[in-house]
């Protein structure tokens, strides 16, 4: 994972703590089914017992509760598969694109988890160099920058939460080159669950 996924040793997201949730069910007790996994940036402003009833609405084969990017960060990213394939999802804003995902908040159904043959398939060290070869990826986010690999050539392991879960306020890639379809990604509409104050970001009082 680390190959793929981080920046190198030494980088912010080189630490192995920030690939725990690729396996997770692999590591907790078999009696645990669910796991609710938050950075610590947040701001509720909902239940979080609402939160967890999100499971419910998990599609059969999905294993893992996530909400969109709402950042141009995998237009950026995954800019050479997007220049030899220029018809491609991948990378292109809500709602017909693939964002990619955050994984600031995240829904863990570790039973699913455990019983999904194709997902515990994809943590095995040749499948995972394989989506990095066939999407040109080299990322730096740690899981994040799996489950959105992993999102792009498998969607139907993902349950889709709506951003107001996980409401990023990070603008950085609007002054980094992306202004012209910065609103496309950060758009959010309906009700605000969570803040989440990503890169630093100040979250409003209310």
């Amino acid at each position: 994972m680390q190959k793929h996924f981080s920046a190198g040793s030494g980088a912010y997201f080189s630490d192995a703590i920030f690939f725990l949730s690729v396996a997770m069910h692999r590591i907790m007790p078999a009696e645990l089914e669910r796991v609710v996994q938050l950075d610590l940036d947040l701001k509720f402003r909902s239940n979080i017992r609402d939160l967890f009833q999100e499971f419910s609405r998990f599609p059969p084969g999905a294993v893992i509760g996530i909400a969109p990017e709402l950042q141009p960060v995998y237009r950026h990213m995954f800019w050479q598969y997007r220049k030899e394939n220029p018809s491609s999802r991948v990378g292109a804003p809500p709602p017909e694109g693939q964002p990619g995902f955050n994984s600031g908040v995240m829904l863990l159904d570790l039973g699913a988890m455990r019983g999904s043959a194709l997902y515990n398939g994809l943590l095995e060290p040749g499948r995972v160099g394989a989506l990095a070869e066939r999407y040109h990826f080299q990322g730096h986010l740690g899981d994040q920058d799996f489950f959105t690999v992993v999102g792009m050539a498998h969607p139907e392991l993902f349950s889709p939460l709506a951003c107001g879960w996980n409401r990023q306020l990070c603008t950085w890639w609007r002054e980094h080159g992306y202004s012209d379809v910065f609103p496309l990604y950060y758009r959010c509409d309906g009700p605000v669950h969570i803040y989440h104050g990503n890169c630093n970001t100040s979250i409003p009082d209310d």
